[in-house]
């Protein structure tokens, strides 16, 4: 069981439990947790999680650099609510002018459970956190990241690779991975191939 007890083929805090070889099963975690946050059902819109909270040290001034960019997106966010209070403030006031998509997540376990097996994509904007970065890998929520071990950049030539990966910490690199990885997320085949490899590389 890959991560310690973080297995979406065993978790009991989900609504449907899924595998490398069920991925198909994952969307229905996503719409269970829309429509309870009360948002229609799109199975097919982008969710994007930050699944470390925020912090200035976690990347928040890249995030405030990022943010007009990223709502410019189809996306719904889940926000996990920890950090400082300062982006505290921030999210709290974007969830209600976008409550439409932008949603914060209460900071417990069965909560983080069920918005790994939601999220497709998890976006880190600094070093990151390898526990949150494990358990995004092990539920198939594909990280846009700066370079770190257990990553590798997809290469949609040779079909590898398990995450969209920037170089430098700045609003366009950081940007551009997640145009890269919103404008894969239209292929299902190729974005099912992704989360597999994300799945198999902690197991």
């Amino acid at each position: 069981m890959p991560t310690g007890s973080y297995s979406p083929a065993f978790d009991a805090h989900i609504t449907r439990k899924y595998s490398v070889g069920s991925l198909e099963h994952k969307i229905q975690n996503k719409t269970a947790l829309q429509e309870e946050i009360g948002w229609p059902a799109e199975p097919k819109r982008p969710l994007v999680c930050l699944p470390a909270g925020m912090t200035d040290a976690l990347g928040g001034p890249l995030f405030k650099e990022i943010l007009a960019g990223l709502l410019t997106q189809p996306v719904e966010l889940l926000v996990l609510g920890k950090g400082s209070t300062g982006y505290g403030t921030l999210f709290t006031q974007l969830a209600t002018q976008e409550p439409h998509r932008v949603h914060i997540v209460q900071n417990e376990e069965h909560a983080t459970r069920r918005m790994y097996a939601a999220a497709d994509m998890a976006l880190f904007l600094s070093d990151v956190p390898i526990k949150e970065l494990t358990h995004c890998l092990a539920y198939g929520a594909v990280p846009l990241s700066l370079p770190q071990a257990l990553l590798e950049n997809y290469d949609p030539v040779q079909e590898t690779g398990n995450s969209f990966l920037y170089d430098k910490p700045t609003v366009w690199h950081a940007f551009s991975a997640l145009v890269r990885a919103m404008e894969t997320y239209k292929f299902p085949f190729d974005w099912r191939t992704i989360q597999r490899h994300a799945m198999e590389s902690v197991r």
